[in-house]
C-alpha cells in the first residue's frame, strides 16, 4: 500500500511527475505505480518540488532572532568585534530561546538540516553548546542539526580551550572547529595539531573558519589538505569562507584546488557582500565540493539575514554572475545536495528510497526558483504536510 500519491508535481527540470510515498520515503518518482493502491492522493497543482534545504554554516548561539533589535556596532579589528559581541550577548535572551527562534525561522522557509557552529572556549566553557543541544533536542525529527565546537577566540591564545574542545566532542558535538591558525593564534602548526589531533582521536569531522587573505590563506589551505590526506579524512573536512581563494590569480586557485579535491576538503561560502570569496565554478570544475550556508544572521557581526537558504542561493548566484540555468542550478545545489553530502545526510533528494522531505512552490523549474525566490511554500516531512508560509 502506498500512503500518499502526489500528482502534478513539477520536478527541478520542469517536467511533471507523480511522487509515490510509503513509510515516509519515496517509492517512485515519475509515473504512478499501476499495481499499488494509495491511501491518499494530493494534487500539487503543478508546483515544483525540491528537497528540503540544507544550511551548511549557521551560528545558532549568536543570533538576536527572537530577541529585541540590537543596533550594529562597528569594529575595526576582530578582537574589537569579539568584545562587542560579548557585551551584546550579555544582555540578550537565553541562548536556547534564541537558538530555537532561529531554527523555527529557518524551518519555515524549508530548511530541514543545518550545521551550526557553537562558541566553545575556556571562558564560556560548554554553556553555549549545552544550550544549543537543548534546542536541538526539542526540534528532533523536524530539523537535523550537526554541531561544531567552534573556538571563536582562538585555541592557543585562549589557554585551556584545547581541553574544552575535546570535552565538547565527548559530550555530543559532531565536528571540531578551528579559526585562522596564523593570524589569530600565531602558530599554524600548533593550532592544526590540536584540531586534527582531536578529530583523529575522537573520530570527529573538521570545519575550520579561514578568513586569512592572499598567499597566507592559500598556504593554510595547503596545510589543511596535507593533514586531511595524511589522516585519511577524505570527505570529512571543510574550510569555511576561505577568502584567500578570491584573492589570488586563477592559476594559483587551480593549483590549490587540485590539492583540495584530491584530499577531499570541501569549501563553504555564503558569498559575503563586503569581501572577495571563492570562485565557485572554477573550484567545482576542479572537483572540489563547494557548499553554502547563511553564516551569521542578525547578530553582532551583521544585521542582515532571514535564514532562507533559497534566498542565499540567489545571493550566491547574483554575486557570482550566474545567469544560465545551469549556473543557477549550481547555486541551488550548494544549498541542497552538496551541503547534504558534507553533512553526511543519508537518503536525501527527490528519488526512490530517499526520505520524502520536500518543499513545494510555484516555479517553472529550479533556475526560476533561484532567480525569483518564491515566498509561498508548502513543507512536507516524511510525506506529511507540516506548515506553510
Amino acid at each position: 500500500m502506498i500512503d500518499t500519491l502526489f500528482t502534478n508535481a513539477r520536478l527541478a527540470d520542469g517536467s511533471l511527475a507523480t511522487l509515490a510515498v510509503a513509510a515516509g520515503r519515496f517509492v517512485s518518482v515519475g509515473i504512478a505505480p499501476r499495481d499499488r493502491q494509495a491511501a491518499e492522493t494530493v494534487d500539487l497543482g503543478g508546483r515544483m518540488v525540491l528537497p528540503g534545504f540544507v544550511d551548511g554554516h549557521i551560528h545558532l548561539d549568536k543570533s538576536f532572532v527572537g530577541d529585541r533589535w540590537h543596533p550594529h556596532r562597528p569594529a575595526a579589528t576582530l578582537r574589537e568585534r569579539l568584545a562587542n559581541e560579548k557585551a551584546l550577548l550579555a544582555g540578550a535572551r537565553p541562548v536556547a530561546e534564541r537558538a530555537e527562534a532561529l531554527i523555527a525561522l529557518a524551518a519555515g522557509h524549508g530548511t530541514m538540516a543545518m550545521r551550526s557552529h557553537v562558541d566553545v572556549d575556556a571562558t564560556t566553557g560548554l554553556a553555549n553548546l549545552h544550550a544549543v543541544m537543548e534546542a536541538r533536542e526539542r526540534w528532533a525529527g523536524r530539523m537535523a542539526i550537526e554541531l561544531v565546537a567552534f573556538p571563536q577566540a582562538g585555541i592557543l591564545t585562549c589557554p585551556g580551550t584545547a581541553d574544552i574542545l575535546d570535552a565538547a566532542i565527548r559530550e555530543g558535538a559532531d565536528v571540531i572547529g578551528g579559526i585562522d591558525p596564523t593570524t589569530l593564534d600565531g602558530n599554524a602548526d600548533g593550532h592544526l595539531d590540536i584540531v586534527f589531533g582531536i578529530a583523529d582521536r575522537r573520530g570527529a569531522k573538521v570545519d575550520i573558519h579561514l578568513h586569512e587573505p592572499g598567499e597566507g590563506g592559500i598556504a593554510q589551505l595547503g596545510r589543511i589538505a596535507e593533514r586531511t590526506a595524511a589522516l585519511g579524512l577524505n570527505g570529512r573536512v571543510a574550510v569555511s569562507h576561505a577568502y584567500a581563494l578570491g584573492d589570488v590569480p586563477g592559476a594559483e586557485v587551480d593549483r590549490i584546488a587540485d590539492r583540495l579535491a584530491t584530499a577531499g576538503v570541501a569549501i563553504m561560502t555564503n558569498a559575503p557582500g563586503n569581501r572577495a570569496f571563492p570562485p565557485i565554478a572554477r573550484l567545482r570544475a576542479a572537483g572540489v565540493t563547494v557548499f553554502a550556508g547563511n553564516d551569521n544572521i542578525r547578530d553582532a557581526w551583521w544585521p542582515y539575514g532571514d535564514a532562507d537558504m533559497l534566498r542565499r542561493a540567489m545571493l550566491i548566484g547574483y554575486r557570482s554572475g550566474f545567469y544560465t540555468d545551469a549556473d543557477l542550478e549550481t547555486a541551488l545545489d550548494m544549498a541542497s545536495g552538496s551541503a547534504a553530502r558534507v553533512l553526511g545526510l543519508d537518503g536525501y533528494g527527490i528519488a526512490p528510497g530517499c526520505a520524502a522531505d520536500f518543499v513545494a512552490m510555484d516555479a517553472q523549474n529550479a533556475a526560476a526558483a533561484v532567480a525569483g525566490v518564491p515566498a509561498a511554500r508548502q513543507l512536507f516531512r516524511k510525506g506529511k504536510a507540516i506548515t506553510a508560509l
